[in-house]
């Protein structure tokens, strides 16, 4: 049986941080990454379209914190040891710089997930890591002096400490709840709304960079489900695809609202408020003087707010006014309320979810309360250490997701170092 002193189990974001530390601070320590796929780092890959969002423009651990709905008290302390400063500086130190876009949202300068590929893959070369391919790890078995890793079609092997950085799989989580672990079932988060709605139509990529949006439970919901629901408000861009709603907002609402969401089988009502910018009576007071300053143009034409595209406009203004063809001189008191309700605050009947892009993000894993989070080891079974989705940890969009990794690897790496060395 080959023997390791630190056994990688998937070569992710977090796995390939947890080596590389573990590697470089000890020296003589025989690591090795196992990947079950033909290819590691592939979630790195896809990210971001292709440019790796590395992390986030967020500096300050606490508010950075507040990125996670699941998570957020435990990784405050970690960002703190090692945070998106450190991590800027980690990728800088070995050649990659970042930069950060006016979202806040940070790439390689390059543009290119492969210039973050190859970073982890050099620095692990350099560090005398051995990484394996096509390695499905069937059982973990806990030994007196450490663990044996199991292998589909190959020999076992044995290590003094082992590190799970496989996302998502339910394989591993079935095993980690075989050894004792208690597993919450994980849930989709980061997804967008499908909607079918005649003021959507012919409207696929129409955007705006903020509106209002809030979350509508169907009446006959549970009393906990309405509780929660009250609570799923959020700002952001929005954007109209062909099968629904999309854009930042949306996505933040689904990682916050990722439970409750699944408990009411993705039915219920979004409330869309086009200018979160107006309070209700200034919409109204807007087109009053609107109409007085235009009376003989469309209602349908131009728009009065520069922010809702003329496509948009004619689009909502459609359905509060009888006549397309109608001016702003003969608009009813009724269809002037209309208009304004409508701005203020669009109901659309949601009816399932669609993935975003080739990202996919999961709320569950492994109880928080089961991980010292000094250094992500597991408080049961000492010796095993994980980051990453295994564990109930996720973020909404923007890089937060990385980030996770990249800090639990790396005090992982650390402590795992440490274990070996004594």
């Amino acid at each position: 049986m080959d023997n390791f002193d630190c056994i990688v189990v998937g070569g992710g974001a977090a796995g390939f941080m947890a080596a590389i530390t573990a590697a470089e601070n000890a020296p003589n320590a025989r690591i090795i990454i196992l990947e079950r796929g033909k290819e590691v780092l592939q979630k790195v890959k896809v990210s971001g379209g292709g440019r790796c969002n590395v992390t986030h423009n967020c500096t300050d651990p606490l508010r950075l914190a507040t990125f996670y709905p699941r998570g957020q008290k435990e990784l405050l302390s970690p960002f703190t040891r090692f945070g998106q400063k450190e991590t800027v500086a980690w990728f800088e130190k070995r050649g990659v710089k970042l930069k950060a876009e006016p979202d806040g949202r940070m790439f390689p300068v390059t543009d290119s997930s492969q210039t973050i590929m190859d970073c982890l893959e050099r620095a692990a070369k350099k560090a005398g890591i051995e990484v394996i391919t096509g390695r499905r790890v069937r059982q973990i078995e806990q030994r007196q002096t450490g663990w044996t890793v199991h292998l589909t079609h190959h020999p076992s092997l044995s290590t003094k400490t082992i590190f799970l950085g496989t996302g998502s799989n339910p394989a591993i989580w079935e095993m980690l709840a075989t050894l004792g672990h208690d597993i919450v079932e994980p849930v989709p988060s980061l997804f967008t709304f499908n909607i079918k709605d005649q003021r959507l139509q012919d409207l696929m990529g129409v955007s705006l960079e903020k509106v209002g949006l809030s979350i509508l439970a169907p009446a006959d919901s549970p009393k906990p489900i309405q509780k929660a629901v009250k609570k799923l408000q959020e700002e952001g861009s929005l954007l109209i695809t062909h099968w629904g709603l999309s854009g930042f907002g949306v996505l933040r609402l689904s990682a916050w609202g990722a439970r409750v969401f699944q408990e009411m089988g993705y039915q219920f009502q979004l409330k869309v408020n086009w200018l979160p910018f107006l309070e209700i009576d200034d919409i109204q007071e807007h087109l009053k003087n609107w109409r007085t300053e235009h009376p003989q143009k469309l209602i349908t034409g131009l728009s009065p707010f520069p922010v809702i595209s003329a496509r948009l406009w004619k689009s909502l203004t459609g359905f509060c006014v009888e006549d397309g063809q109608k001016n702003w001189s003969d608009i009813s008191k009724k269809e002037l309320h209309q208009l304004v309700e409508v701005l203020h605050g669009s109901i659309f009947e949601v009816n399932g979810k669609s993935i975003f892009k080739d990202e996919f993000v999961t709320a569950g894993g492994v109880k928080l309360k089961e991980i010292d989070f000094k250094n992500f080891e597991s408080k049961l079974f000492p010796g095993l250490f994980m980051a990453g989705e295994v564990i109930n940890i996720d973020a909404v969009t923007g890089g937060f997701n990385f980030q996770a990794a990249w800090s639990g690897g790396y005090l992982a790496g650390k402590a795992i170092a440490e274990r070996i060395k004594a």
